[in-house]
């Protein structure tokens, strides 16, 4: 298979997990409440197993992983800033031929599905929340955030905190792709790359 037709699967393969990733957002977004400093509407989907539980939601995070910086004035610029250099590296790096075995491939085309969709949200989803239209254009791109709907609780995890048993912080198809990436590459870490020969000199 030719380079070239290799990276427009790769990019296809993208492409679908990303619109994947917003129709599922989206149906989330026109169909929930926006959440006020909680869930206001849960659909619970999986209740009645003792391993777990799994509810769809809508939260609003405007942080990354476990909520970290959620709330705060400067997370839509210096995370959506971050996205970008990811995004910027990642091409560059497979131009390179850095990703050259099949694990990497995968990964690659997760991660990319996973920033451009968390991205968009951060990118847009400020501009439709209600009252959008009284406030400026800077004002809208700071409220900015990435939509939440996976909400997966463990009744037979109980500590102090979490006396009902734990609860996972609510993820995206977005975030389950980066978690994905994260180990196909910790799984390639462990395999050498199959060195092409080189052709002789003709």
């Amino acid at each position: 298979m030719t380079q070239k037709r290799t990276t427009l699967i790769l990019i296809l393969l993208v492409v679908a997990l990303y619109v994947l990733d917003q129709v599922t957002k989206w149906s989330i977004v026109c169909n929930f409440h926006e959440p006020y400093l909680f869930y206001m509407d849960v659909v619970p989907v999986v209740t009645d197993c003792s391993l777990f539980h799994f509810n769809l939601v809508r939260a609003h995070n405007q942080g990354v992983a476990f909520g970290m910086g959620d709330g705060t004035v400067w997370a839509p610029f210096v995370f959506l800033s971050i996205q970008i250099a990811a995004l910027v590296a990642l091409v560059v790096f497979y131009r390179r031929g850095f990703f050259q075995t099949r694990i990497l491939k995968a990964a690659w085309v997760c991660i990319m599905a996973g920033v451009l969709g968390n991205m968009t949200d951060r990118l847009l989803q400020g501009f439709w929340l209600k009252g959008a239209e009284s406030l400026s254009f800077f004002e809208n791109f700071a409220n900015g955030y990435v939509v939440d709907f996976l909400d997966f609780s463990f009744p037979w995890i109980k500590t102090e905190m979490f006396p009902n048993g734990y609860h996972w912080p609510a993820f995206n198809v977005a975030d389950s792709c980066v978690c994905i990436a994260a180990g196909l590459f910790l799984i390639a870490s462990f395999f050498e790359p199959k060195q092409t020969p080189e052709k002789a000199d003709q």
